[in-house]
């Protein structure tokens, strides 16, 4: 007869997050106690916010259902070690959709796991290849269980890190938050040494530290930790100015081109003059020009005006039907 109560009320719990229903008289042969004793175990863990669902009936049973808030979880080590190798795949190729709520979820199961458990998930890991497409590169998960821990606890965060050209670094940073763009891992954080805000790729973070000192977060300049990196891409492209003409109102032009190209400026009724600086490839500015249904002439950058010239002639042979294009490569 199980006679430890917190002991006999995990086993109810694990046994009821079964998705079936539990007859009163199975529950009691499985935890060796009365009907009265799981009755009153049951109103013990309803008292602890888990939604046990009663039925009536000769024998009646018990079902765990959905409720209003997440109560804590019961898993057995299979169990655990199947979410463990799921949130490690996910988390450290940037999946989009999987997010910073996933990687601190890693981090919590992670902490919690027993050693035997963790060794069994960095065997699972080493043992498979996840197949990634495009540029994204991977990370360790390690790495990202220890940034999101830091940014929870409000610790100060020490890391080597290399910089796109390659040199290397330390840093010691107040951080703040991980930001995924889907394809990569971006922390944004107060970078101590440089007195600072920062954004760092965490695909070149290595030695990743938990300080153990707290401290107060500082408020962001931006308010939001996504408009922030996007700001701080943004000032890192090569800009280049560019110069266009339409032949067509302003109105016009402003109401299908993207409101941070700036507003067109009036030459007459019929025509208009954009200038901006412009930090996106001149391939995709050739398209996005072409596609706003009116003649127009590029002045500025050259490079954009030679973009314009070859996108141009694709275009016509294309429409003659692939007259005077040039053959297939065997």
């Amino acid at each position: 007869m199980t006679t430890d109560t917190p002991a006999r009320l995990l086993q109810l719990l694990s046994l009821l997050q079964t998705p079936r229903e539990w007859p009163g008289g199975e529950l009691a042969d499985r935890l060796r106690v009365s009907r009265r004793t799981v009755r009153r175990d049951v109103d013990r863990l309803r008292e602890l916010g888990y939604p046990v669902q009663a039925t009536m009936g000769a024998d009646g049973g018990y079902r765990l259902v959905a409720g209003k808030a997440m109560p804590p979880l019961v898993l057995d080590d299979e169990e655990a070690v199947a979410i463990a190798v799921g949130l490690r795949a996910g988390a450290g190729h940037a999946v989009e959709g999987v997010d910073e709520a996933s990687v601190r979820a890693l981090a919590k199961l992670e902490q919690v796991l027993p050693s035997r458990l963790r060794h069994r998930v960095s065997t699972l890991q080493a043992a498979t290849t996840p197949l990634t497409s495009g540029d994204g590169a991977s990370i360790a998960p390690e790495t990202l269980t220890v940034m999101a821990s830091t940014v929870a606890g409000h610790e100060r965060l020490r890391f080597a890190y290399r910089s796109g050209d390659g040199t290397p670094s330390k840093r010691l940073t107040e951080p703040y938050r991980l930001v995924s763009t889907g394809r990569r891992w971006y922390l944004v954080a107060y970078d101590l040494d440089r007195e600072d805000w920062r954004t760092f790729r965490v695909d070149r973070v290595s030695e990743p530290f938990a300080t153990g000192a707290r401290f107060a977060p500082r408020e962001l300049p931006t308010g939001s930790a996504a408009e922030y990196l996007r700001q701080s891409m943004y000032r890192r492209q090569e800009t280049y100015e560019l110069e266009v003409t339409f032949a067509a109102p302003a109105e016009f032009i402003a109401a299908r081109l993207p409101k941070w190209l700036g507003t067109p400026e009036p030459l007459d009724d019929h025509s208009c003059r954009l200038r901006a600086a412009v930090g996106d490839s001149v391939e995709w500015m050739a398209v996005r020009l072409a596609m706003v249904d009116c003649e127009f002439t590029v002045h500025e950058p050259p490079e954009l005006v030679q973009c314009v010239r070859e996108l141009g002639g694709r275009l016509s042979r294309a429409a003659a039907g692939g007259q005077g294009a040039p053959s297939a490569p065997r």
